[in-house]
């Protein structure tokens, strides 16, 4: 597949933050082509860029040198707000910790993003989404009300109620118990197939990146295989 069909393609890409010590490396010309539909998993220990990748790749955080290219768009050509009108129903995030927002029901969390986007019947979609997750009864309530599996259960309805071409997920499993995490990565890797969505994952979990197309380790802000 070529790169013109790859919603994902990293090339050269390095980040370099400041710090008190002085500037550090987090990135070091990481080259990382994603095809469509493809799920790929990246490992690595703590500090080796991980969770930097995919903020660099979903244009969350601008690459000191590189091309990051979204859907064929090179990144560095947009501004902010540019960056969020391309990923707006084409790319979606899931976190570690959730990120809903508190003074919102799970169907309002839900079909928020689909009206900013402009989609019609934005909480009916909301709703069948939620019910593909198994919180038909959750509907009206808030975070704080629901666990953690549910919490996350409502972020992935949220993140692909728009069927989006590309999902990043940051641990999504993190925060989960063994149980819980089996049946949200369960629910994820289903629904992302059924939207045909690609996928790139952050995991510390082996048995959960072994369920990706491919295992992308990294190791020292580089791909190390």
């Amino acid at each position: 597949m070529t790169d013109d069909a790859s919603p994902l393609v990293l090339d050269a890409v390095a980040l370099t933050l400041p710090s008190s010590a002085g500037p550090v490396n987090i990135l070091r010309g990481v080259d990382l082509t994603v095809n469509a539909g493809e799920r790929v998993a990246v490992v690595g220990p703590s500090g080796s860029g991980k969770s930097s990748l995919i903020a660099v790749g979903a244009g969350l955080e601008e690459p000191t040198a590189g091309t990051v290219r979204l859907f064929g768009q090179d990144l560095s050509k947009l501004n902010e707000d540019g960056r969020a009108r391309l990923r707006r129903g084409r790319a979606a995030l899931v976190f570690q910790s959730f990120h809903l927002l508190p003074n919102m029901t799970a169907e309002e969390n839900v079909a928020t993003p689909l009206e900013i986007a402009g989609t019609r019947d934005a909480l009916p979609i909301a709703r069948d989404w939620l019910g593909r997750v198994g919180l038909s009864g959750r509907l009206t309530h808030y975070p704080h009300q629901l666990s953690g599996g549910e919490q996350q259960r409502v972020a992935l309805a949220r993140a692909l109620a728009a069927r989006p071409a590309l999902l990043f997920a940051d641990e999504p499993t993190g925060n989960l118990d063994g149980a819980t995490a089996t049946s949200v990565a369960d629910l994820m890797f289903n629904l992302v197939a059924e939207v045909g969505a690609a996928l790139v994952m952050v995991t510390h979990d082996p048995s959960l990146a072994t369920r990706a197309d491919r295992i992308v380790r990294m190791a020292d802000g580089r791909i190390a295989s």
